[in-house]
């Protein structure tokens, strides 16, 4: 018997278990209004969040980022998630969530359309204070103090914003650019407390570059969004993380395909202090014409030709870590896995295994 457990042990990849399991997901758990996430959850019944569930599980990551979860000041909604998670065998004993900007309203018509209070007038767009914010789930203990939150940061207050101008004039006027913070969701920097090291998660969800007019409001603040990540990496905010750091999000900007301004996600991707692992799918992807992305990188599949399959999610670790695998949880549509997988969100689980150099 302790022969044959020897065996076991030595059969066990070392490296695997020192290996750290990050994984981001655009979950679009929102509900129509505050409170009924939490309802949905706690009475097990929700198609949707038992597919979530399932994914997480197969998964496993040791952090999980999430985006679209409707956000709640005590945190019951996220805590009701963890609990269901648990219970299907995936602990996570540690939850970081903070309120978003999402449905948070201005008391201007940022639009321009003439009308007050409505999602599109908030600091990012909802119906509800909270709808759709962003949350952590992770094994390990997250430094809820030591966390920095830029949500609140002005957009004109970013070096070399590009604010929105029509006819010449800031758009829809200099008071309302004075009041428009630059996340439409949130950014933060969490460290997390591994037994190996501390390290930083750089977490965020921008805008979608589409849904405005010709003064492209939503693109510009795609690419401000975007570039945020490498002012703050510059030192522009204060000191930042040199080494052992994670920005991982959703940009809802693919580099090639897709509306938008691609200079924001094509500088991320190419800044040399960060690693693109570029994860892929484990099976075929469908060949879609004129598609320049390898279709295989795309992490949405959202109805019809446009916007349609893009890559949008990523994981981007800085240089110092060594990546062992990465992949993009899609699996085969005419199988369990696959139509859980759809039914949870039409975004894709993305993944990557990190392994410290020392």
């Amino acid at each position: 018997m302790i022969a044959a457990l020897l065996t076991g042990l030595l059969c066990i990849p070392w490296a695997q278990a020192e290996t750290l399991r990050i994984a981001t997901l655009n979950a679009e758990l929102t509900r129509d209004g505050p409170g009924l996430l939490l309802r949905d959850i706690e009475q097990g019944r929700d198609p949707q969040v038992a597919a979530l569930i399932q994914v997480v599980t197969a998964v496993a990551p040791d952090i999980l980022l999430l985006q679209g979860v409707d956000y709640d000041l005590e945190l019951r909604a996220l805590d009701a998630l963890r609990q269901q998670i648990s219970k299907a065998g995936q602990d996570y004993p540690y939850v970081f969530a903070r309120r978003p900007n999402t449905g948070w309203q201005t008391g201007h018509d940022q639009d321009g359309d003439g009308r007050l209070a409505e999602p599109e007038d908030a600091q990012g767009f909802g119906r509800f204070a909270g709808e759709g914010g962003m949350a952590i789930l992770s094994r390990f203990a997250l430094d809820a103090e030591a966390a920095q939150d830029f949500s609140t940061l002005l957009w004109r207050d970013l070096p070399g914003a590009t604010l929105p101008r029509k006819n010449s004039q800031p758009f829809p006027s200099a008071q309302v650019q004075a009041a428009l913070r630059l996340a439409s969701v949130a950014q933060w920097v969490v460290p997390v407390r591994h037994p190996r090291g501390r390290l930083h998660l750089l977490t965020f969800h921008a805008s979608a570059p589409v849904f405005d007019g010709p003064e492209d409001r939503n693109g510009l603040r795609n690419r401000d969004q975007l570039r945020f990540w490498q002012l703050y990496l510059d030192g522009a905010f204060g000191p930042a993380p040199a080494r052992r750091y994670v920005l991982a999000g959703v940009t809802n900007q693919d580099p090639l395909d897709g509306e938008g301004r691609k200079a924001g996600i094509r500088d991320l991707l190419d800044d040399p202090r960060l690693i693109d692992p570029r994860p892929v799918r484990a099976g075929p992807a469908p060949d879609i014409p004129g598609h320049q992305t390898d279709p295989r990188l795309d992490t949405v599949a959202w109805p019809g030709p446009e916007p349609g399959h893009l890559r949008v999610s990523y994981i981007l670790p800085s240089r110092d870590w060594q990546i062992a695998a990465s992949g993009i949880y899609w699996p085969a549509e005419d199988t369990p896995e696959g139509t859980a997988a759809a039914t949870a969100s039409r975004h894709r689980m993305v993944w990557v295994d990190l392994q410290m150099r020392d």
